[in-house]
């Protein structure tokens, strides 16, 4: 699967993140409020935003999103590696919008798109969510998400350990759900 591709919906295109793309994303991402609920609630400093850029670029998989109509960055996501310890599944994540984007469905759409393809190659995508981040919950449910019961992560965030629980969207839940 090509983990970057070009994608293009009616408002947002999903193109490769570039390093070029620093100052557009940073001025997004130096929002705090943005931040304010997910377990990173730093990721609007630079220097914490720089290594989330950096590692973003070297894992490969980013993608930045733009709105159509005037060109702007207004966030970025990411596949994942394939998952190693769960054949057939892909993690889409690291996602973030400009807060003027937030409802109105464009995490449906870009979602929606960023699905369609990874789902033409793995029959599940993956989202680790905060457990604790109520917006990302809510949000992984309005898009069709099913929370996997006894499956969870844990991961050091802003000094801390962090559960993560696991959402999935099915090839066959994706062609029946909201997204569909």
């Amino acid at each position: 699967m090509d983990r970057q591709p070009v994608l293009e919906g009616d408002r947002l295109t999903l193109r490769p993140l570039l390093e070029a793309d620093w100052d557009a994303l940073f001025a997004v991402a130096s929002d705090p409020d943005i931040w304010a609920v997910h377990p990173s609630h730093d990721r609007w400093q630079e220097p914490v935003f720089r290594g989330f850029f950096d590692e973003a670029l070297a894992g490969g998989g980013a993608l930045a999103i733009l709105d159509r109509e005037n060109g702007a960055i207004v966030g970025s996501s990411r596949y994942g590696a394939p998952e190693v310890e769960q054949p057939g599944e892909i993690e889409i994540g690291w996602t973030f919008l400009a807060r003027r984007y937030w409802g109105g469905g464009y995490n449906a759409e870009f979602k929606r798109m960023m699905l369609a393809h990874a789902l033409q190659h793995f029959e599940r995508v993956i989202f680790q969510v905060g457990a604790d981040n109520v917006i990302s919950r809510k949000a992984m449910a309005n898009i069709g998400g099913r929370l996997v019961e006894g499956r969870s992560r844990s991961y050091e965030r802003c000094g801390v350990m962090v559960e993560h629980v696991i959402f999935e969207i099915t090839r066959e839940s994706f062609t029946a759900g909201p997204l569909a």
